[in-house]
């Protein structure tokens, strides 16, 4: 038997959803008809993927849905050549398994929504890993088939014989077009979404993401982040992505037109997001430091932009601030991992309070700090990070999966939670640099050396020391015409932080490796103190 507390809990959940999808346009009344037509669509297909796209289509069939380097199409126009290509997929064979190779463009798109209407396993290739990389997922995920951008000429010759290979563009719209005009049924089972792991410090995991019925993902974006019904959204995240992928999903669901280039370019994105009237900017951190640094002439601020919501990586505080000064109070930081999704929101209020905050976490998501025995930490006191919400991996391919205590997921990171429920993420659990017998979160330095006018981009990583066991090194990029030296970096940490945390070693680099959500690559730094 259910108690009163529990029946009380999930009525006041019920009235928190209902209010959210009434302040977004989800409930607003439309035609008879076509609510009839996407209620069925509902019913028919369920909310993954390709099932809320025919019921974004049943609704709204002559909206734009799409705009990218080739054009426009509507929602119909998708729904329908997602149905053909589902159809054709099956020309080889019955493939369980597909990989995905693209950039950001309508064909990414159709295939992601195609291979749900199938019912096919997704595998999503990052786009920045080399071909041996991407061989060797295929090897292990056991692909069949592999749609990819043609660019990737290398990888594509290399593909085994055994794995049939399309390519987007004038192949794939063949593939397409051939294919017979007839109705989709509802797959029995629907498949998986296999994420890859960042692969930041080693070789990227391949994340199962069961696709979960239900509304729980849109109602804890919604929670937070004001998203609307026919949103303009700007998706500059790489789609393969956990975050530009959770952010098709919420785009669909909102009936929106997606807007999309296939290569980030900061002129380019601000340029698009006026002649678009974009209402929304999806990005990751070092794309706003991108459009930070053109000159403010080419860098005027979108009328109707209301949301630009970042994810993929660390946000600097300073950052959040430039940016909410130039283009006004529309930050949005959101807190996860491939494993976990999202499980923290910052709103532009939290940022403007704490600009390093990763924010509080939606309804439904539970944050703890815990100790090395699994025990709760003190407010303000450094801990292990780990969460619990409806958006929890299924494990790794190869079996392995998280820590988990009380039905909460290690996330990896350290961090610490304020008097008000803000979380602060202080760093990876294995980056913490343990120096002489004292502990050091690198991400604390990082901040300190970004206060240096003359620091355009900073990394600060422990690497091997015989004496101390651990010793700081600092990887910089500087702003374009200036100078710094060694010990005026080392003087600046001392002046700012304890003496334990100034960076032995100083590097000075044209740039710093990044995968494609910006992440640094801190296996691709060099370990060896730099040469003088």
């Amino acid at each position: 038997m259910i108690g009163p507390a529990r029946i009380g809990d999930r009525t006041r959940t019920v009235a928190r959803t209902g209010g959210m999808f009434a302040r977004s346009g989800l409930w607003r009344p439309g035609p008879p008809a076509r609510v009839a037509r996407q209620l069925g669509a509902l019913r028919r297909w369920g909310t993954l993927l390709g099932g809320t796209w025919a019921s974004a289509a049943a609704r709204d069939p002559g909206r734009v849905a799409i705009i990218d380097d080739e054009g426009a199409l509507t929602y119909a126009e998708v729904d329908r050549r997602t149905d053909r290509l589902a159809l054709a997929l099956g020309r080889y064979g019955e493939p369980s398994r597909i990989a995905v190779l693209c950039r950001n463009h309508r064909w990414m798109i159709e295939t992601l929504v195609a291979c749900s209407k199938r019912g096919a396993d997704l595998v999503l290739l990052n786009t920045g890993m080399s071909a041996e990389q991407l061989l060797a997922v295929l090897e292990r995920q056991h692909v069949e088939v592999v749609i990819a951008d043609p660019e990737f000429a290398d990888f594509l010759e290399a593909v085994p014989e055994k794995v049939r290979v399309i390519t987007s563009g004038a192949q794939l719209e063949s593939v397409i077009a051939g294919a017979p005009d007839a109705t989709v049924v509802p797959p029995a089972l629907a498949g998986r979404t296999i994420m890859l792991s960042s692969g930041t410090t080693g070789t990227p995991k391949g994340a199962d993401r069961h696709s979960k019925p239900g509304l729980t993902p849109l109602a804890s974006i919604l929670s937070r982040i004001p998203f609307r019904v026919h949103e303009r959204v700007m998706i500059e995240a790489p789609l393969f992505h956990t975050w530009g992928y959770a952010m098709l999903q919420t785009a669909i669901s909102l009936r929106a037109t997606i807007v999309l280039q296939r290569k980030f370019d900061p002129e380019g994105t601000v340029r698009a997001l006026r002649t678009h009237g974009c209402t929304a900017l999806v990005a990751v951190p070092v794309m706003l430091q991108r459009v930070m640094e053109l000159p403010p002439a080419a860098r005027p601020r979108p009328v109707d932009l209301r949301i630009t919501a970042v994810s993929g990586s660390a946000l600097p505080g300073a950052l959040a601030t430039a940016f909410m000064d130039a283009f006004g109070d529309v930050l949005y930081n959101l807190y996860g991992s491939t494993e976990a999704s999202w499980v923290t929101i910052a709103t532009p209020e939290d940022l403007r309070v704490s600009p390093d905050t990763a924010g509080t976490p939606p309804p439904g998501t539970r944050v703890a700090i815990l100790d090395a025995d699994g025990e709760p930490v003190p407010v303000g006191t450094t801990g292990r990070i780990f969460a619990a919400n409806d958006l929890l991996f299924a494990g790794y391919t190869n079996g392995g999966t998280k820590e988990m205590l009380d039905g909460m997921m290690s996330l990896g990171d350290l961090g610490h939670l304020d008097a008000a429920g803000r979380l602060f993420v202080d760093g990876r659990d294995d980056d913490m640099v343990v120096s002489g017998g004292e502990n050091i979160f690198p991400g604390a330095v990082e901040e300190v050396l970004l206060r240096m006018p003359e620091v355009r981009e900073a990394v600060v990583v422990g690497v091997p020391d015989e004496e101390f066991g651990q010793r700081l090194a600092a990887h910089l990029v500087l702003e374009p015409g200036t100078k710094l030296e060694a010990d005026e970096v080392r003087a600046h940490v001392r002046d700012h932080l304890a003496r334990f945390a100034v960076p032995r070693d100083v590097h000075f680099a044209e740039s710093l490796p990044r995968n494609a959500t910006g992440k640094i690559m801190r296996r691709l730094l060099p370990t060896e103190p730099p040469t003088v």
